[in-house]
């Protein structure tokens, strides 16, 4: 079965709806004194597996970010061969460092709202943000496994990007 097939629950407006919740994820981190940045793993039926803020400046971890929290999460409660069968959302593009967890976790698919590159444009040199230029289809494109990647999302543009506009 061919990647594409094995997620073939998920649709645009299913999408954007996964999304959306890494949005209120978003808004719940800068609530609690973070970034906004939210991350969930969806299993192949649609069901929420888990569900991850940003936590990097609470918890004072510089890999605290959405996604990689998520995996170290996901990887301590699901095998890899069930992880390739799941859909991670991030309301954001993943960075280097959260690409090279979703690939190690053996995550199939993953679907992000805003480019990497946008969000530079957004945060400027903030130092908080200091974005890599490196894609995450060039990290995973320089391994081996074959991941469905969905993004960015121009349906969720304009609401993600409003959240980032507001925070930096």
């Amino acid at each position: 079965m061919s990647n594409e097939n094995r997620f073939s629950y998920f649709t645009p407006e299913r999408d954007n709806e996964y999304l959306r919740r890494t949005i209120r994820l978003a808004e719940q981190a800068v609530e609690h004194g973070n970034t906004p940045f939210g991350a969930i793993l969806v299993d192949p039926e649609g069901n929420i597996l888990l569900e991850q803020e940003n936590i990097e400046v609470t918890q004072k971890d510089c890999t605290g970010h959405a996604e990689t929290s998520l995996m170290r999460r996901a990887s301590h409660q699901y095998d890899k061969a069930f992880l390739s069968t799941c859909s991670l959302y991030s309301s954001v593009e993943p960075c280097a460092m959260c690409s090279g967890a979703i690939y190690w976790g053996g995550v199939g698919r993953l679907v992000y709202g805003i480019s990497e590159e946008r969000l530079l444009q957004i945060t400027g040199d903030d130092e908080q943000n200091p974005t890599l230029d490196l894609p995450c289809r060039k990290v995973f494109g320089s391994g081996q496994k074959n991941m469905v990647i969905v993004g960015p999302v121009d349906a969720m543009k304009d609401e993600i990007e409003e959240l980032h506009l507001q925070y930096w």
